[in-house]
């Protein structure tokens, strides 16, 4: 049964929840990654939830497949970039593992809810 709105999802929520962490760590960031690692980091960070939630409004099941794996797209460059920056010396390890909880956490609740799509169809 699909839910009233995106925002009962709790992939959805997990994902607002990231991005309101990967602005916080964005933030001690250096000035001159402003529009460099940054910005791709908001916006990758962005782009999972809007996802979600564009997809969770479409009237087809289908359509809303698609938009998921585009969310876990974007989950995947974050977690390229956060892997970057951690190279760079901009993260710590303990907010790196905590990044990698997350993503981990995200990542097995797209799979899981893009598994139940599948069974719809």
């Amino acid at each position: 049964m699909k839910s009233q709105s995106y925002k009962d999802l709790f992939v959805w929520q997990k994902s607002i929840d990231l991005c309101e962490l990967i602005y916080g760590v964005c933030s001690d960031f250096p000035s001159d990654e402003l529009y460099g690692l940054t910005s791709q980091m908001k916006r990758s960070a962005i782009s999972i939830s809007s996802n979600i939630a564009e997809g969770q409004a479409r009237r087809y099941s289908n359509e809303f497949h698609r938009f998921l794996l585009i969310a876990n797209g974007s989950l995947a460059e974050l977690d390229t970039q956060y892997f970057i920056a951690k190279r760079l010396g901009f993260i710590a390890e303990d907010i790196y593992k905590n990044l990698e909880e997350k993503i981990t956490e995200i990542r097995k609740m797209l799979y899981a809810l893009i598994e139940s799509l599948k069974t719809e169809n």
